[in-house]
């Protein structure tokens, strides 16, 4: 069994599905992409997932959207959400449903670092 936390990102951008899952592993953490919502959802691995990185403008069902149906469905998992929009007003918003934290595209290393730490403290 890996005692590294497990954290699913789920971005359509292809090249952010491939980089930063290799960011999160240097970092110290196991890392799933994902190109949909949907895809978490039917994958199963929800389950062992201590923390999500989602994009907040996807096709389909957003990344606002995957959370509010994870709480609906008793999944309390801390959220960072990410975003190429760097409307003023969103983050607040976020935060105020619940995120962890909210990152404007590109973000730097140190500001993933902090967002993971405030998601999961003590790893």
């Amino acid at each position: 069994m890996n005692s590294r936390p497990q954290v699913a990102v789920v971005d359509d951008d292809e090249s952010v599905r491939e980089s930063l899952p290799d960011l999160l592993r240097e970092l110290g953490y196991e890392a799933t992409p994902f190109d949909s919502a949907e895809a978490l959802l039917a994958s199963g691995a929800i389950h062992d997932t201590r923390c999500l990185i989602l994009d907040v403008a996807m096709p389909g069902m957003s990344g606002p959207e995957l959370h509010r149906e994870l709480l609906l469905r008793g999944h309390t998992i801390p959220v960072v959400f990410i975003s190429a929009l760097a409307e003023r007003s969103l983050p607040d918003d976020f935060l105020q449903k619940g995120a962890v934290a909210f990152l404007t595209k590109p973000f730097s290393e140190q500001e993933l670092r902090a967002a993971l730490i405030a998601a999961l403290p003590g790893t």
